[in-house]
């Protein structure tokens, strides 16, 4: 009976103690990938599986259920791949390739991450409907252009994400996403930013981001009082 209450001790306390370290492992993963020199042509070699959805420029896909990679900041694509690697993002494909059996190790996610970075996708993203850019546009300006930039660039030092041009339906998943709880690793302080909006802001936003990536975006009239 002890041996089996210590067996059931030991067992509680390894449970704990991963728990515990999760999050201190997930950010030496990372701090370890930012600070590696990437190879890319590793990096080519390891991307070859995400083409697969990505697409080979890193395009996604138009109807959203693929986020544009291609030209993302490198520490984003860093942090992100981190967290899916440690459960603090959710989607049964990203865990499955983006763990150790495909990305050995944080020089491995670097690699892949500093090829993605330099890659670009000239194709258009998918947009909404077009009825509520002007609003989205001045929730954009009221709300999310202090992190995000003026035209949605991100911040590469911060690992910021660039927002531009990104596909709406993605875009707007992801909003609803934070709020709903189904990103664990999302800050608080974002989450509660974003659970300001409403069904029209969400669209609205998600709308005027991407129709203003560099290459692909048409005429856009941005209101005067959005600032």
């Amino acid at each position: 009976m002890r041996q089996r209450t210590l067996w059931v001790l030991g067992s509680v306390f390894i449970s704990v103690s991963l728990a515990a370290f999760s999050m201190p492992t997930a950010e030496k993963e990372y701090l370890d990938a930012v600070r590696a020199t990437p190879d890319l042509e590793r990096g080519a070699h390891y991307f070859a599986t995400c083409a697969a959805c990505h697409g080979i420029k890193g395009g996604g896909k138009v109807d959203g259920k693929v986020p544009r990679i291609g030209g993302q900041h490198f520490r984003v694509i860093v942090r992100q791949l981190v967290a899916f690697r440690h459960g603090q993002r959710w989607d049964i494909l990203m865990e499955n390739f983006a763990d150790q059996h495909r990305l050995p190790d944080a020089h491995a996610i670097a690699d892949v991450a500093s090829y993605v970075s330099q890659l670009d996708d000239p194709s258009p993203p998918g947009i909404g409907s077009g009825e509520l850019v002007s609003s989205g546009a001045s929730t954009y300006f009221r709300l999310c252009e202090s992190c995000h930039g003026a035209t949605g660039q991100g911040d590469s030092a911060r690992a910021v994400p660039r927002v531009a041009g990104q596909h709406y339906e993605y875009l707007r998943r992801q909003i609803y996403d934070a709020v709903d709880g189904r990103r664990p690793g999302f800050p608080a302080s974002h989450v509660r930013l974003l659970a300001q909006l409403d069904h029209d802001d969400i669209a609205g936003v998600a709308d005027y981001l991407s129709r203003i990536g560099p290459r692909y975006a048409g005429p856009l009239v941005i209101p005067a009082a959005s600032h």
